[in-house]
């Protein structure tokens, strides 16, 4: 069983198309007291996410509730603990709702060497 207080955070993807979808979204989520952290829309790849993204982070007690939201948009997204192993976090941790984003995995750090959001500018949330 996962912890509850277990740091979570998923990447809701969007394309032209769904970016008010995914605007819309990431309002919300900016009210919800649930979620720890909202960050900007990148309308453009960033790290190893190739497509416009944004993440919002939550603890692992809100994983249902954040999945269904985002279900209930059509949008993409990946959903993955933070943990030291950037590498499973984004893969074998992971999981996707709809269709996978195939992910640049060479840009991650190696097991044990996690740097996490610092290496990517932001440093607290």
């Amino acid at each position: 069983m996962t912890d509850a207080s277990a740091p979570y955070h998923a990447h809701i993807y969007y394309d032209a198309d769904e970016r008010r979808a995914a605007e819309d979204l990431r309002e919300r989520f900016g009210r919800d007291p649930a979620i720890l952290f909202v960050g900007q829309m990148t309308d453009a790849g960033v790290g190893p996410h190739p497509i416009a993204q944004y993440e919002v982070h939550f603890l692992a007690e809100s994983i249902s509730a954040v999945t269904a939201a985002i279900e209930a948009t059509a949008l993409r997204a990946l959903v993955h603990p933070l943990t030291d192993d950037d590498l499973a976090d984004h893969t074998t941790l992971a999981h996707w709702i709809g269709e996978p984003v195939e992910l640049d995995v060479t840009v991650l750090d190696p097991p044990g060497v996690n740097q996490g959001i610092p290496r990517f500018g932001v440093s607290d949330f």
